[in-house]
């Protein structure tokens, strides 16, 4: 079972030792570790949902209105295609999402959201919105702005 990790505690043991070590303030590392952190938040919050935060990725892009290819997720999403073979398999079989053929090029499939898939996607939302205020907990509203807007720089490289 994911079980969010808990942050209220103060550090403790090996923690407190380490936190003192050079890679306690390399950024490659503290974002992987907020990611990781985050992540488990989010995943033990969605597993009522029958979703993780990868397949609620998915989902939430495939009912955006965007109409994106496969190949879009894979690149958007930073997972191999195959990846986002499987999870869209998984979303498909659930009625939540489906593989329309791209008016564009008829080669290519595009993935809509269903109206399932969107009514899963409101609870997935709240539900990643609790875990990101979990995770966010001791920045102020003023400091989390910030935080996405430096994220986003860095992840989009200035787009």
């Amino acid at each position: 079972m994911n079980r969010p990790p808990t942050t209220d505690n103060a550090p403790s043991g090996a923690l407190d030792r380490l936190l003192d070590a050079p890679l306690a303030v390399e950024i490659e590392f503290l974002t992987a570790r907020a990611r990781a952190l985050g992540s488990a938040r989010a995943n033990a919050l969605l597993q009522p949902l029958d979703l993780r935060v990868r397949s609620y990725a998915v989902l939430s892009l495939a009912c955006s209105g965007a109409a994106p290819s496969q190949r879009d997720l894979a690149e958007f999403l930073l997972l191999d295609p195959g990846q986002i073979v499987a999870l869209l398999d998984g979303l498909e079989q659930r009625g939540l999402v489906k593989r329309e053929t791209d008016p564009q090029d008829r080669r290519s499939k595009v993935i809509r959201g269903t109206a399932k898939g969107r009514s899963l996607l409101a609870e997935a939302a709240e539900a990643t919105a609790r875990a990101e205020e979990q995770s966010l907990a001791d920045l102020t509203s003023a400091e989390r702005d910030q935080l996405r807007e430096l994220l986003r720089r860095v992840a989009f490289q200035g787009r």
